[in-house]
């Protein structure tokens, strides 16, 4: 099997996207992630719902979560607001470590060694051989176990 034949439709974000549809779209979907794509649609990153989840917690709340027992909803909403005024790119890690891409023709083999290499639980897929072209789809780490393991382990006594 190929890349191209196990790549799945997954949810695509724009670097300018607003950050607050962006989540929404995470909920939607109800993925980990969501793939950012450049204005030629070629993957550039990935968004991680923690990521977002980051952004919204104040540091003072994530270096101490007793703090947020005492917040209330109205400093939610707050938060929520803000995020409504940030862009895509502004909510991505800065550190963070380039998406791992395959052409459609790449072997499983060859997507499974891409996916460990780059500790990342999703491979973007796309067109052509340059692995420049406009994403496909993804693979995600469940597909490609999947795939890779097999399907019943027989009792060889």
């Amino acid at each position: 099997m190929k890349a191209g034949e196990l790549a799945e439709p997954y949810p695509t974000v724009r670097l300018d996207a607003d950050a607050l549809e962006a989540a929404r779209l995470l909920t939607e979907h109800g993925r980990p992630g969501l793939v950012v794509v450049d204005e030629a649609d070629h993957p550039v990153a990935v968004l991680p719902g923690s990521q977002v989840l980051r952004f919204l917690i104040p540091d003072y709340v994530q270096e101490d979560p007793a703090l947020a027992r005492v917040v209330d909803e109205g400093f939610v909403d707050e938060v929520c607001g803000a995020l409504a005024q940030r862009t895509v790119k502004e909510l991505l890690p800065k550190d963070r470590v380039p998406l791992p891409i395959a052409g459609p023709d790449d072997n499983l083999l060859e997507v499974a060694a891409l996916m460990a290499s780059a500790h990342s639980p999703l491979v973007a897929v796309v067109e052509g051989d340059t692995k420049r072209g406009p994403i496909l789809g993804a693979i995600t780490l469940s597909a490609l176990l999947g795939r890779l393991l097999p399907r019943r382990i027989t009792d060889p006594s």
